[in-house]
């Protein structure tokens, strides 16, 4: 059984695959091998998994990339809400909010308020565009009403880089790659981008706190070819689920700063329908074009 993954080793991702994997393997007795096909933004993973028969042997680790390029991408080759039958979510990580400590904003209010006065002079930093924290950071423009100077990266590392050298001076990043700088005072985080508090950072407010309604989330969770049997679909739910259920493994994923997505295939359906609405909409509104 190959699960199909759009990143390369290493990426959350990878972690996210393997941790389910290994549960996989050991509660179905059958080898869960992962499948790194990082290129197009995940798309490449994604056609392979569309493409695959729909006989239970090949799944896709997709997530909010998946709901982002349904948009960003004019001609696909395939329907991600059409051609992927759900099966579980697996996972949700948080994004958070951090800021150079030069920059004379302790709160959202105070930065939206700088941001006011200083037009299009805060450097927001992303991977790229139509990114996560590039999306993120243009609905946070669009609801606060500033502008910013858009910079992307290739790749976290350099753009943390400027950041902490105050290049940049907005990045909306990864726990796990930001919470040490938040903890040794290197970086400051205003808000978290989840709907509720991050359990790793149970101190720092929600950017949703004074922007009602604002959420930008990294969530993965397993998707199949359509037309997947539906008795296979719901006996890797089941025993998705159990894993997620398994305290050991809530702690692997709470040590990647995120909460489980338990829930039934209509669940994540909801919720990857949901998200391909939203972001469609921030990517039309923003005009982003891919790189």
């Amino acid at each position: 059984m190959r699960l199909i993954v759009g990143f390369g080793a290493g990426s959350a991702s990878d972690i996210v695959a393997r941790l389910l994997g290994e549960w996989l393997s050991e509660r179905l007795s059958q080898q869960f091998i992962i499948e790194n096909r990082p290129g197009a933004g995940s798309n490449a993973a994604t056609e392979v998994v569309v493409k695959a028969p729909p006989d239970g042997h090949v799944f896709l680790l997709g997530g909010v990339t998946n709901a982002i390029n349904a948009t960003l991408y004019e001609k696909l080759n395939y329907n991600f809400l059409r051609d992927i039958e759900p099966v579980a979510g697996v996972i949700l990580l948080t994004n958070v909010m951090v800021v150079n400590p030069s920059l004379p904003a302790t709160t959202v209010p105070e930065f939206i308020a700088y941001a006011k006065a200083n037009p299009a002079k805060i450097n927001m930093a992303s991977l790229g565009n139509g990114t996560v924290p590039h999306v993120a950071g243009e609905l946070f423009k669009m609801m606060a009403g500033v502008e910013m100077v858009h910079v992307p990266y290739r790749g976290a590392p350099p753009a943390l880089s400027d950041l902490l050298g105050g290049q940049v001076q907005v990045y909306f990043a990864t726990t796990t790659i930001s919470i040490e700088h938040v903890r040794t005072g290197k970086l400051r985080a205003l808000a978290v981008t989840t709907a509720k508090r991050s359990e790793v950072l149970p101190d720092i407010p929600t950017v949703g706190d004074f922007l009602p309604g604002f959420e930008a989330s990294v969530w993965f969770g397993i998707g199949a070819p359509k037309n997947t049997p539906v008795e296979i679909v719901d006996k890797l739910n089941k025993e998705i689920n159990a894993g997620l259920a398994d305290s050991k493994m809530r702690a692997r994923f709470a040590d990647l700063g995120g909460t489980v997505l338990a829930g039934s295939p209509a669940d994540f359906r909801k919720l990857m329908g949901e998200e391909t609405e939203k972001w469609g909409r921030v990517i039309r509104a923003a005009n982003i074009k891919p790189d």
